[in-house]
């Protein structure tokens, strides 16, 4: 049976868990959010790079992430830094959506899943 690897574990929740060759990342919010929508996508793209490199992985084998802003308005913002990001040649299937973060200060949460 292949064991279940978790990263930065509280007693809440885990930053990633990693099982059966997939790694699972939580929602990543950004560490400063008096910044822009820009500045804080940045950040937290910045993080999950950090995390995927941990488990042996990158952003060029995400296979799903999912995108939680807290105004639609500044979608083009999200995308500006998600597009210098990203890889052209690998990007993953990706849903955006409009939401309450736990922080109200917080503009962007992203989860993603990555093959190893």
């Amino acid at each position: 049976m292949s064991e279940i690897k978790r990263t930065n574990v509280g007693s809440r929740l885990s930053d990633m868990a990693v099982f059966n060759g997939v790694a699972y990342l939580a929602g990543q919010v950004p560490d400063d959010a008096t910044l822009d929508m820009e500045g804080q996508t940045k950040q937290v793209l910045t993080t999950i790079d950090a995390l995927l490199k941990e488990a042996g992985t990158s952003k060029e084998r995400l296979l799903m992430v999912q995108i939680f802003v807290a105004n639609m308005k500044e979608f083009d913002q999200m995308n500006k830094a998600w597009d210098e990001w990203v890889s052209k040649e690998n990007a993953p299937p990706r849903a955006t959506i409009e939401a309450r973060l736990a922080n109200p200060d917080y503009k962007v949460e992203i989860v993603a899943t990555a093959a190893l």
